[in-house]
């Protein structure tokens, strides 16, 4: 996608074009009708974030008063599923609207690999990107906070303005190694607050121009040593002495792999709460920004996480990764998604239609007008829900699917159906009487027919959508190093389609 949109050029024109009465006689001047600057969109993206964890979707313990506001005065979603368990491949289908059986990152870029270092490419260089789409209509594209999808040292993908981390994983929130101007250094405050303050600076410095900032923190972060660790952000003192029971004290799952230690561990979830706030108060800011700007109706919000996490549902603690087999728990699948335009997106709208991080795409460019700017190829299984964002009933089949490697889910409105090759083990659960995933119905001979239905419906979908390059259930590879799957990495540099 190289061709600008009509309606930067008619706005860009707008601006520009003077009237005047010089060599003219003496005919009056005609007004100038500009157009109106298009749409600014803002993206805020969290890491291991589970829209349990937030007061608009019932949590009564953590404090996040600020993304409370957004669902308040815009749009929640009860339904939104990222389509792999962990963090690059997600953020790949967000930017491309793609499964990672179509852009080929089926796992975390691993540390240093394709990140910084001689092998350094980004994972999304033979894709066109949604910051590309929005570069080429005129957009100012920056990206404050995390990448993970490869060639860190420098922008990628149409971003022109950049700061990053090196790395994916979070080990601290003090002291911590970032990526500004294309050099590694250590920045010794709070790196939540690093992000908030740049992309404060960003939206100061281009609110004259149409702009996309992706602000995406690298907290709440509920993985690694961190959390064995207390707070030291100021909300620390506050969650000191709180039990948080929405944090449920169980047993840990049989299944679960890593993260044993954190499960009914006050430290580990005092420790969430409070980066979370500490996310939250970075929402205040940019709000606060953007009105104070007068920004703020002109400006598209959207708030997600790149994929859930449970702290103790079910017995588990993190995301599919942390467990063997690989696993599709709805808590580790759901997140928040709420958007925000204040005049144009009604207040305190909610909907309940299933949509997957692959439908985010397409809706947002449908919503800034850019629609037919979504790349033809490949082809993607994105759908516009768009008219939702005024409360209008659109035509939708409410179904999203998952995969992570050997693992592949189809989740309805009922029914959740988890298959893994070659060997299983399957999993049917009927979610709507059964959302703690507790029976799986698989074996039951009166549910038989309800699991060969959604296994065909599961198949059709990846038989029509998967690139045979990287499709890992018919001999594809990936871009990433896989965690379970044995298949064969695909080498960079990874040529762009024509």
């Amino acid at each position: 996608m190289k061709n600008s949109s009509l309606l930067s050029i008619l706005w860009f024109l707008g601006l520009t074009v003077m009237t005047s009465s010089q060599g003219w006689g003496n005919q009056p001047s005609r007004p100038v009708k500009n157009t109106p600057k298009p749409t600014n969109l803002v993206v805020i993206m969290t890491d291991n974030h589970g829209a349990w964890t937030l007061g608009c979707y019932g949590n009564p313990d953590i404090r996040t008063p600020n993304i409370d506001r957004l669902a308040e005065e815009g749009a929640r979603f009860t339904g939104c599923y990222s389509v792999n368990g962990v963090c690059s491949p997600t953020r790949a289908s967000f930017l491309t609207g793609l499964l990672p059986c179509q852009h080929g990152v089926h796992c975390y870029l691993h540390s240093q690999n394709l990140q910084v270092g001689p092998k350094a490419a980004s994972t999304l260089e033979d894709l066109t990107s949604l910051p590309e789409v929005l570069s080429e209509a005129g957009y100012q594209c920056g990206l404050v906070g995390k990448w993970h999808l490869g060639n860190n040292l420098e922008p990628q993908e149409g971003f022109s303005e950049w700061i990053t981390m090196p790395h994916g994983a979070t080990s601290r929130f003090y002291d911590a190694e970032i990526i500004e101007n294309g050099e590694i250094k250590e920045y010794p405050g709070y790196l939540t607050d690093l992000w908030t303050e740049r992309a404060v600076q960003f939206i100061e410095t281009h609110q004259e121009k149409p702009f996309f900032l992706f602000l995406s923190y690298n907290g709440p972060y509920g993985l690694g040593g961190h959390l064995s660790r207390e707070a030291r952000n100021r909300h620390a003192g506050y969650y000191s002495e709180k039990e948080l029971p929405s944090f449920p004290r169980r047993d840990p799952h049989p299944w679960l792999l890593n993260n044993r230690q954190f499960i009914n561990n006050p430290v580990s979830i005092r420790r969430y709460a409070s980066e979370l706030s500490g996310v939250d108060d970075g929402v205040g800011e940019v709000l606060e920004t953007l009105e104070r700007l007068g920004l703020d109706e002109n400006t598209l919000i959207l708030f997600t996480a790149d994929q859930g996490w449970v702290g103790g549902q079910g017995g588990f603690w993190g995301m599919g990764d942390h467990t063997r087999p690989i696993t599709a728990y709805d808590g580790m699948l759901q997140v928040p998604l709420i958007l925000r335009q204040p005049g144009r997106i009604p207040e305190e709208t909610t909907s309940d239609i299933l949509v997957s991080t692959y439908d985010l795409m397409p809706t947002v460019l449908s919503y800034l007008d850019l629609g037919e700017e979504m790349p033809k190829e490949p082809e993607s299984p994105g759908r516009d829900f768009s008219g939702a964002l005024s409360g209008e009933p659109i035509p939708w089949k409410n179904e999203v699917f998952y995969e992570f490697e050997n693992t592949r889910a189809i989740r309805t409105d009922e029914w959740k159906y988890i298959e893994r090759t070659p060997y299983g083990p399957d999993e049917l659960y009927h979610v709507s009487e059964d959302p703690g995933e507790e029976t799986n119905l698989i074996h039951h001979l009166d549910r038989r027919e309800t699991g060969k239905e959604l296994r065909a419906r599961l198949h059709e979908f990846f038989d029509r959508y998967a690139d045979p390059r990287y499709d890992l259930w018919k001999g594809g590879g990936s871009k990433t190093k896989l965690l379970v799957f044995d298949a064969k990495v695909v080498e960079p540099p990874f040529e762009r389609r024509q």
